[in-house]
């Protein structure tokens, strides 16, 4: 096991820990929980580092480190779904856009063609990280409204991207 891959798998291990931190409902845990979400956080940019620099991609970097991010990333949505911080239908765009990118990766990889991260794709997932770290402070409403609206536009419009530059991949172009 490499150090890239120890890193994802850090990051998995931390998913649990950041949701009983936030199911302890105390001020200092929430506070523990945004510091257990911002290493896990950084364990994902660190992790994509280690492995170009240092040559430790692997298959299963390539399936876990992008699992682990969604994962981390719907758990707390989720969170914020039942404290009444975020609508369960913005929850389910995040997900149908996982599912909607993941599915079109499917249909890709049998024709050979491997789809890549998008640009669009890390500034939502940048942007999303950044936001949910909002969201665990105690900030103003229109403050959490503004975060929800970043999340929902970055996912949309990276979801679009990805289906509009492989739009091919329906028609039989690929």
């Amino acid at each position: 096991m490499n150090t890239a891959n120890k890193m994802t798998l850090l990051r998995v291990v931390l998913i649990p820990v950041f949701l009983i931190l936030l199911y302890l409902n105390f001020s200092g845990h929430k506070l523990a929980a945004l510091g257990v979400f911002i290493l896990a956080s950084l364990t994902d940019l660190a992790d994509g580092y280690v492995a170009r620099t240092y040559g430790q991609v692997t298959d299963f970097g390539k399936f876990m480190d992008p699992l682990a991010d969604k994962v981390l990333v719907c758990a707390a949505m989720a969170w914020f779904v039942e404290a009444g911080q975020m609508a369960a239908w913005m929850l389910l765009v995040v997900l149908a856009r996982e599912f909607a990118v993941s599915g079109l990766r499917m249909l890709a990889a049998p024709r050979g063609v491997v789809i890549a991260a998008a640009w669009s794709g890390k500034v939502k997932t940048a942007s999303t990280m950044v936001c949910v770290c909002l969201m665990l402070l105690p900030i103003p409403g229109w403050l959490n409204a503004l975060c929800l609206a970043v999340i929902l536009v970055t996912t949309v419009w990276s979801g679009a991207e990805y289906f509009i530059r492989n739009r091919a991949v329906f028609s039989g172009g690929i």
